[in-house]
């Protein structure tokens, strides 16, 4: 029997999966952190680059306070940032010096585990990260392997990249991440100890997606073969698309056998909050999803079909659902094999969209095809179909984007935005249009409590604010008495 870690994923993955990442905010976070910090989590998985841009462009809160005030409320829970590529916000590929920037400011401001995800399953990519990380303070590295089905991603595959990654003395732990929840029970057992094989004493952790209803199987036999901790959201953003409900996960790994060193209480009040906001708000919440073979061909994550389905019914399109799936998986072969993660999953079902909505195939190519066919996102994992890397190169749009500058140097970035301004400041205009930075700055400090039981009364409060043809309302229960005028000025 083992002794299995939880690390949540509430506010990072199930946010994101469950709540497009728009629903969490700094109030809604703060709330529940004194809660998640007497759970006894393995860490908190806690944002990414693109959370902080959301939380800029649609929310007007500084991400970096965010991080902070979260930091001070966990002081023993490591928050964790998931770093996908040498990127930040921007799709842009950024230089070394702007990453090492983005993680030391990241560590500064409070976060201590940094997971590096790189989208090609590029090893030494990794290692350069976690040798960045280290070099900028950061406190504990994780190298992702990213599980995907393929020909060319077999077991051997897996155990190469983290024989690499365990070499390095700057990686301190590896994970399975497994963004579309393909990874069964069955592949478990030849795949996890092939893993363990070549890590030696490193840590190995876990991280699926309910999408077909594999991960929480998958969940339950791999402490038997060597996973230390799993990767869970809870209450109503656990189950779906999202990853499996740390509730229910906790009580089967302790019916097996397994020893799981969490407060119970606390880990169902955590569940409890995201349940009652989820109501408050009209939010999704997850549940647990049938086997579905189908997914095993076009592998997108469930956002992404979710994504699609939305183009094309508001497009009048809806009749081609099958044929864009159907597609997703040929467009995928002529690449390369790209693993379906951000950004490849979005690349590939644009493609595939196009191919079955254009005249031809390929007549349409967006402009990130190109760059990932140029090689700005790393070297593909098997040449690019040389038909469509011909049609691609014939392109005059192709011959632009291989002129265009790769991202300017960090000093001529500073002198460009300002050589004085904080470094927080600095990589939020270095990667986001202006306005959106002015309209976060502009805005008062955000709230830090939220009641999801408050909400139905400041909804209805709102709209009788909002009535202009009211001039008195008058909300009374037993205890309570509000009462509202309108200025007759």
């Amino acid at each position: 029997m083992a002794h299995v870690g939880i690390v949540d994923t509430s506010l990072r993955d199930g946010n994101q999966c469950l709540w497009a990442a728009l629903g969490v905010d700094t109030a809604r976070t703060l709330t529940i952190a004194p809660t998640m910090e007497r759970v006894g989590y393995r860490a908190i998985d806690f944002t990414t680059s693109t959370h902080m841009g959301v939380a800029v462009r649609f929310k007007q809160e500084d991400p970096w306070q965010r991080i902070r005030l979260m930091a001070q409320a966990t002081p023993t829970t490591p928050l964790q940032f998931l770093s996908t590529g040498f990127r930040f916000i921007s799709w842009e590929t950024a230089n070394p010096d702007f990453m090492e920037l983005v993680f030391a400011t990241l560590a500064r401001n409070g976060i201590r585990r940094f997971c590096l995800a790189d989208p090609m399953n590029d090893a030494d990519a990794n290692v350069e990260g976690a040798r960045m990380v280290k070099r900028a303070g950061g406190e504990y590295v994780i190298g992702a392997l990213v599980f995907t089905l393929s020909p060319i991603h077999d077991d051997a595959h897996y155990a190469e990249c983290a024989r690499k990654m365990a070499g390095s003395p700057d990686v301190d732990a590896l994970y399975i991440k497994d963004p579309g929840g393909l990874l069964t029970p069955k592949r478990c057992a030849t795949l996890l100890p092939a893993i363990k094989a070549v890590i030696g004493d490193k840590p190995l952790e876990l991280h699926s997606h309910g999408t077909i209803g594999l991960a929480e199987l998958s969940y339950l036999e791999a402490p038997d073969l060597g996973v230390c901790a799993v990767q869970c959201a809870a209450g109503g953003l656990g189950d779906g698309i999202s990853n499996p409900q740390a509730e229910r996960v906790v009580a089967n790994l302790r019916a097996m056998g397994h020893t799981v060193d969490v407060d119970t209480q606390a880990l169902h009040e955590v569940g409890a909050y995201f349940t009652r906001l989820a109501q408050a708000e009209g939010l999704a919440t997850g549940k647990p999803h049938a086997f579905d073979a189908n997914y095993l061909h076009h592998q997108l994550p469930g956002g992404m079909v979710g994504t699609m389905r939305r183009h094309l019914s508001e497009s009048r399109l809806s009749h081609l659902e099958e044929a864009v799936i159907e597609e997703v998986g040929r467009v995928r072969q002529e690449l390369g094999w790209p693993i379906v993660m951000t950004p490849f999953a979005q690349m590939v079902m644009t493609q595939a969209v196009m191919n079955v909505t254009g005249k031809e195939r390929y007549s349409i190519i967006p402009d990130e095809v190109i760059r990932y066919a140029l090689g700005r996102f790393g070297r593909p994992n098997v040449p690019i179909d040389a038909a469509v890397m011909d049609r691609i190169e014939s392109m005059p749009r192709a011959k632009e984007l291989r002129a265009e500058p790769a991202m300017a140097e960090l000093s001529e970035l500073r002198a460009r935005f300002g050589a004085k301004l904080s470094d927080e400041e600095f990589l939020l205009r270095a990667t986001m249009p202006a306005a959106q930075v002015d309209a976060m700055r502009a805005v008062p400090e955000s709230a830090r409590l939220y009641s999801p039981e408050g909400q139905p009364a400041l909804s209805l409060i709102k709209k009788l604010c909002a009535a202009k043809d009211l001039s008195h309302a008058l909300i009374e229960k037993p205890g309570f008495k509000l009462e509202l005028r309108r200025d007759a000025r």
